[in-house]
């Protein structure tokens, strides 16, 4: 098993390069590079060990943000496997003129300024935590990686994969995997597991778009573009906006992401599919974003942002975070609005109906309702002289409610809806238009 392999969703280190490709690697490459897929394959159970422990004891981050000080530390593992290793460069420090080390320092800070910058998040944790960076991992190490609680890049080996510094947005992924733990906690298997590496790419990509100023339109949308050397048919690990075509290399294998529901990975392998299913909300957030242009870290990143900090859970799945960013985006830019809509587009072109609330059909109002355990409800129709107050028959609530939106429906009017939750507290209140 690999650093970025084992049985337990709680063990695997959070790894840019997935398995499959190493062992794609290993089958399929020349002797030496065998041997160093073999190695990146091997099993690191102390590791694995000590970012379970770490990713246990996490909690979800305060909102009430301590002092704001950027604290990069760049330490060398001097081509061994001892973390964090030598300390090379601090906070203020001058260049170094070791591209590895000056590339962790500059990829560290510029998302630590996304995040502050954009989003008010004051570094991983939003208390200020200090960026760790070991460069120079191993000898030839074709990876990179977060263990929970600092931020590992191989060299590469020189053959297929450069350094693993070289792309910036390869940086922003393994601390936004930081700011997940740190946030929702995604469980690293299955479909939550795939939510948690593509929010890591959803948030690369905004690094590197902002430090390069690229609009939406004019960003490339791969992820680790640079990484691979020179004959490697390959553009990068993942392509965002056409998942499936990052590349197709006779060592390294064919790109197996899925853009659509309908493909998607349903085996054991790579944890569920966590990097082969990130396709989708991939895609997803790639046409949301292009859809409301501009700058997709201002108005996209908050959507996708705001739903990982405040409504998802551990355990949350695609269409959880289809339903979320699509509330998301109405309760900050408008109910029906571009943005929202926006949002809605880019679910349902990988295959996920957006059940949120607010401006919604009867056939969504009646998922809210299979939604939300009721123990009583009503509906007030709007009406030419007022509202028509109609209580329930049914012991949940749902069924006169439904009779009502049929009213309102044949006459077009809106319906406010009024739930209870089953210990009797309101719980939702929301208008639906039919």
């Amino acid at each position: 098993m690999s650093h970025c392999e084992s049985h337990h969703e709680h063990d695997a280190l959070l790894c840019i390069l997935p398995p499959y490709m190493l062992e794609n690697l290993a089958e399929h490459g020349t002797a030496a590079e065998k041997k160093l897929a073999r190695q990146a394959l091997a099993d690191a159970s102390a590791v694995r060990a000590e970012r379970s422990a770490i990713a246990s004891r996490t909690t979800r981050s305060p909102r009430a943000a301590a002092a704001v000080a950027k604290r990069r530390t760049i330490y060398s593992a001097n081509n061994g496997t001892q973390l964090p290793g030598t300390k090379v460069r601090g906070e203020g420090q001058s260049a170094t003129g070791d591209a590895s080390v000056d590339e962790a320092y500059d990829g560290a800070g510029a998302t630590f300024d996304l995040y502050h910058d954009v989003y008010s998040r004051n570094s991983i944790d939003n208390q200020g935590m200090e960026l760790i960076s070991t460069v120079h991992y191993n000898q030839n190490y074709n990876n990179a990686f977060w263990n929970g609680q600092q931020m590992t890049y191989g060299d590469g080996d020189g053959n297929l994969f450069n350094r693993f510094t070289i792309a910036i947005d390869i940086i922003g992924h393994e601390m936004t995997h930081g700011v997940v733990q740190h946030e929702a906690n995604l469980v690293y298997q299955n479909q939550p597991g795939a939510l948690n590496e593509s929010f890591a790419d959803v948030f690369g990509s905004l690094v590197k778009q902002r430090s390069l100023n690229h609009t939406a339109a004019q960003a490339d949308w791969l992820i680790g573009a640079g990484l691979f050397a020179s004959g490697v048919n390959a553009q990068g690990i993942r392509s965002m906006k056409a998942p499936g075509t990052a590349y197709d290399d006779p060592k390294i294998g064919k790109d197996p992401q899925p853009a659509h529901m309908n493909d998607i990975y349903t085996g054991s392998g790579d944890h569920g599919g966590v990097h082969i299913n990130s396709g989708i909300p991939n895609r997803a957030f790639y046409i949301a974003a292009t859809q409301i242009g501009g700058y997709a870290w201002e108005k996209a990143g908050r959507i996708w942002y705001e739903t990982l900090r405040d409504k998802l859970a551990a355990n949350s799945d695609f269409q959880t975070a289809a339903n979320e960013t699509y509330n998301v985006a109405g309760a900050l830019y408008g109910i029906n609005s571009a943005e929202q809509q926006a949002v809605r587009n880019g679910w349902e072109a990988v295959g996920l109906s957006v059940a949120g609330l607010g401006w919604q059909t009867n056939r969504l109002v009646r998922y809210v309702f299979s939604t939300y355990a009721s123990k009583s409800a009503y509906a007030i129709i709007e009406g030419v002289s007022g509202w028509l107050k109609v209580h329930p028959e049914s012991a949940d609530g749902v069924s006169n409610v439904l009779k009502a939106l049929e009213i309102a429906k044949a006459f077009d009017r809106r319906v406010n809806v009024y739930l209870q939750n089953i210990n009797g507290a309101n719980c939702i209140t929301r208008i639906y238009l039919l």
